[in-house]
């Protein structure tokens, strides 16, 4: 056991140590976690305490939806480790959080013994002097010193020549060895005091799971319950995809559901939507396309399908995109990817949504792969994050067997600021 004097001093040592410097909100953590468990030995705080205490999740933050909290914990369990590895391996406190808990533990290293005196005096008179170390023990113990002290330079020399993040929101992604087009894309998502919310869509259904649901119609259905716990399953191939990316450049995300997203949300976040408005209800309550919007339809065999209509068609751009017929198998879909201007100017809004579940998770994965990307800013003449500026666009979408297997840019319009 130690006393708590010196295990709050170990945790300043680490919060002051390089391997923590710039990240913001380990150290805000590391500092909460060791606070908890001083005060409560053996309880360990729970992640929504953590989440709502220390990163300022809202109340109704659902664990099971975000993982920033883990993901977080298991960065601060590398820290520690680094930190151990290398500038504190002298330390004689030794500070972890064990894997399945969020509670820290303080134990005493076992350091190496100094060599004890009594040995001379066994060995009698005739004993070699202490500082007549055997040559090969002295060659051992110089190579051993030597390769700290090279060691210990070249940390030094490699610390002084990289940039050290400021701030835990403005990553240095060049580090995660993602193409220059994804980091191009996505800089802008990534410069933000907050994570992005990703909003996937989650539209409201009457019935039951067991006896069959359909959409839910306000004139038709009244005051039927509603479930609004569903979506489909182009949205969860999407969030995967995207937490990929993000994982790549060395950033999180945060996860909500459409019906519990809020006004107050979009105006104080970077946004990522995942699904039309026709189920990503919340669309229809922020800045939206301009260019193209999704209509449905209510005639012939398209009765309830959803189209995407070109407000302002360029040469060799079609007026409307339409998917297969719902009675028909699913060959072809189309998509919207937009970038536009959020309630606030200083944030952005990402729409990426399908007439179908399938067309939306392409739209998503469009964005997440190199070529495609490329593709994209070359359209544009987009050669840095700075020149990338507000666009609409149109992917039509190959379906084979229910996935997407091709994709092909139809239409691009790019957005007066």
């Amino acid at each position: 056991m130690t006393d708590r004097s010196q295990s709050l001093a170990q945790i300043e040592r680490l919060l002051g140590s390089r391997s923590l410097h710039g990240s913001e909100s380990l150290c805000k953590m590391l500092r909460y976690l060791a606070n908890h468990s001083l005060d409560h030995p053996g309880v360990a705080p729970k992640e929504y305490q953590i989440a709502t205490e220390v990163f300022g999740r809202n109340e109704d933050f659902d664990p099971h939806l975000d993982s920033m909290v883990r993901v977080q914990a298991g960065r601060l369990r590398a820290k520690l480790a680094e930190y151990y590895a290398s500038e504190g391996a002298a330390d004689h406190l030794l500070v972890e959080m064990p894997k399945g808990t969020y509670a820290l533990t303080f134990s005493e290293r076992a350091l190496p013994l100094p060599e004890e005196k009594s040995s001379a005096a066994v060995a009698g008179p005739a004993a070699r002097p202490k500082t007549a170390l055997p040559i090969s023990f002295r060659w051992i113990a110089a190579l051993v010193i030597g390769s700290i002290v090279l060691a210990t330079l070249l940390a030094v020399a490699i610390d002084r020549s990289l940039p050290h993040r400021t701030q835990e929101a403005h990553p240095t992604v060049e580090a995660a060895g993602s193409p220059a087009a994804v980091r191009t894309f996505w800089m802008g998502f990534l410069a933000g005091h907050q994570q992005p919310w990703v909003v996937f869509s989650n539209a409201p259904f009457v019935g039951r799971p067991d006896t069959g649901m359909r959409y839910s119609n306000a004139a038709r259905d009244g005051k039927a319950p509603i479930l609004d716990h569903y979506t489909g399953v182009g949205e969860v191939l999407a969030v995967h995809a995207l937490d990929d990316v993000f994982r790549q450049l060395q950033q999180q995300l945060r996860l909500k559901r459409g019906s519990l997203f809020s006004l107050d949300d979009a105006k104080n976040n970077d946004l990522i939507f995942i699904g039309s408005p026709s189920e990503n209800l919340t669309l229809l309550d922020i800045p939206s396309t301009k260019e193209f919007s999704f209509h449905r339809l209510n005639c012939c065999s398209r009765v309830g399908n959803v189209e995407i209509v070109n407000a302002h068609p360029l040469p060799n751009e079609a007026h409307e995109y339409q998917a297969s017929p719902s009675n028909e198998v699913l060959t072809e879909d189309y998509a919207v990817v937009a970038l536009e201007k959020g309630l606030d100017p200083a944030h952005s809004v990402l729409i990426l949504a399908g007439t179908t579940t399938i067309g939306t998770q392409a739209a998503v994965e469009y964005v997440c792969q190199q070529s495609s990307l490329e593709e994209l800013l070359s359209r544009m003449g987009v050669t840095s994050a700075s020149t990338l500026k507000p666009f609409e666009a149109v992917i039509r979408v190959k379906v084979a067997r229910g996935v997407p297997v091709s994709t092909e840019l139809v239409a691009l319009h790019k957005i007066a600021d």
